[in-house]
């Protein structure tokens, strides 16, 4: 089952195909506005409504949505809210779009870090911003990229260090290899088999996919 979760950062027009193709689509607050620029009604809106506000709200209501309102000071993000349910609908695909860009830099930054959540493990959790996907892998675990060759990869190491890292199909390899957390030896890697995976023994990476390529 895939469920797709829009927040209020930006989107792309591609980003709509991962919206169209879910079983469910549920709303943080204001990511109610991309979907009605793309025509979808989401099943679910979560937040506080700060962004969509209450009169939206309510008109998404009478047009099939559920909403469920949280005051405004609480303790996890809107974006946290609509996870909390996308996980108790049994998704194994739960799509995350709209969590980047937008004005406010430390949401996207709480977001991006958001992915690697030990709580979300296993749950096939991912980031789409158009042709950039962004995946967490944990501790004992392998990831395959299947992407085209000349794909941009980049491993980021959250919350420490990342130990005995190893990749397959990548022009600079990594062989039980330590990824410092702060340092960027992990930007900027090259797909250039299309077999191509990672693996992690201890600690947690962010896998970040740029299908079109991209500058180091």
């Amino acid at each position: 089952m895939k469920t797709v979760v829009v927040a209020h950062g930006d989107v792309t027009a591609s980003d709509r195909e991962e919206a169209a193709s879910a079983d469910m689509v549920i709303a943080a607050d204001g990511g109610a506005f991309a979907l009605e620029r793309w025509g979808i009604t989401p099943q679910l809106v979560v937040g506080d409504l700060d962004s969509l506000g209450t009169k939206r709200a309510t008109q998404l209501g009478r047009l099939g949505a559920k909403v469920v309102e949280f005051p405004a000071e609480k303790d996890e993000s809107d974006l946290e809210l609509a996870l909390r349910h996308a996980l108790a609908t049994g998704a194994d695909d739960i799509v995350l779009l709209g969590i980047f860009g937008g004005a406010r830099l430390d949401h996207a930054l709480a977001n991006a870090t958001l992915v690697a959540d030990p709580s979300y493990r296993g749950a096939g959790l991912r980031a789409v911003y158009g042709t950039t996907q962004v995946r967490a892998i944990h501790a004992g675990e392998r990831l395959d990229i299947d992407a085209p060759t000349g794909t941009t990869v980049t491993l980021l190491p959250v919350g420490g260090d990342a130990t005995g890292v190893r990749t397959k199909g990548l022009r600079y390899p990594l062989d039980d290899e330590t990824l410092r957390f702060g340092r960027s030896r992990g930007l900027s890697n090259i797909v250039t088999k299309g077999a191509a995976s990672v693996s992690v023994e201890n600690g947690i990476l962010l896998v970040i996919e740029i299908r079109d390529g991209g500058q180091s």
